[in-house]
């Protein structure tokens, strides 16, 4: 009986070595992932370093239209306004959020009634939110206004002037966003290890103390993750400010979405309104970048107090 022949196997190619078979099944993803989002980002960034208005012939400019962007007084004023709007909303949505989380996780009876009740809002959509505001607040014709005059209190414009337009506009964020949060925290409260709570309790720790010492710090994490997803989501605002004011009163509620959006189809400023939106996507990267640093700051030297 014969042996057969040992055949000499082919080395292969030091890239068919490290091509694992795992990047073949991330592929197809990475090519919808490439045509759907960074053929997008790299046609934005390519167009707005060209004139370019609807129907016109395409002039490249070069860096002109960041330095006339960033040299003119409109687009500080509407990213100082974007900002605004961004820490007035995620501040009272947190706050709200995670205050109506402790609540409703202490409750026993009613407790999925009051969470779907508080989840309504998320039903709904941002324009759809915006109109309704926009009647319920109607100076002459909205529900608010006539009952502040049933009960003798002044009445007001809401998203007639440009001292309360801004306000109002958060307000309706957080009534409609606040639920998010709530729900987000409260399913952190809710898979907290129970030991700590009750060893602060045996210590003779009270509510406040337990809240402030043990279950807040277990919670960071959540609660760093819901001010991640809602500063970034805040800082993208257009839908409601769309629906109730457009930008006015004379750009009092003018955000980075909508100069964008004003700039491309009202003015057919194609060029200058990608520009607002590349130089506004870097301060969100940047924004989430710092982010980060900090939450990692924060988890090294809360592991260094816990060694």
């Amino acid at each position: 009986m014969t042996a057969e022949p040992v055949r000499p196997q082919r080395s292969r190619p030091p890239f068919a070595r490290r091509l694992s078979p795992g990047y073949l099944f991330l592929a197809p993803a990475l090519l919808v992932l490439g045509v759907t989002s960074l053929y997008p980002v790299v046609y934005s960034v390519a167009l707005s370093l060209f004139d370019w208005n609807w129907g016109t012939r395409m002039n490249f400019v070069g860096l002109r239209n960041y330095s006339d962007l960033i040299g003119g007084g409109e687009f500080w004023q509407v990213l100082g306004q974007t900002f605004y709007f961004s820490i007035g909303a995620v501040a009272i949505e947190l706050s709200l959020g995670l205050a109506l989380a402790v609540v409703v996780n202490q409750l026993g009876f009613g407790a999925g009634l009051i969470r779907t009740l508080l989840l309504t809002p998320l039903m709904v959509s941002g324009i759809v939110v915006s109109l309704m505001w926009k009647v319920m607040l109607d100076p002459m014709l909205g529900i608010v206004n006539f009952l502040l005059r049933e009960v003798g209190l002044p009445t007001s414009a809401f998203f007639g002037t440009q001292a309360t337009a801004m306000p109002t506009i958060i307000g309706v964020d957080a009534w409609w966003q606040t639920a998010f949060v709530f729900i987000i925290v409260l399913a952190g409260l809710q898979s907290l290890p129970a030991e700590p709570m009750e060893a602060a309790k045996v210590d003779g720790a009270n509510a406040w103390q337990t809240f402030r010492h043990v279950t807040l710090p277990m919670l960071r994490p959540v609660l760093f993750t819901v001010l991640i997803f809602r500063t970034i989501d805040t800082l993208k605002v257009f839908d409601i400010i769309f629906g109730t004011t457009g930008g006015g009163p004379q750009l009092a509620t003018e955000v980075m979405q909508t100069l964008a959006y004003r700039k491309a189809f009202s003015f057919l400023q194609m060029s200058e309104a990608m520009t607002v939106m590349v130089v506004f996507s870097i301060v969100i990267v940047l924004l989430s970048v710092l982010y980060l640093r900090l939450e990692r700051q924060i988890d090294g030297a809360t592991s260094l107090e816990a060694d």
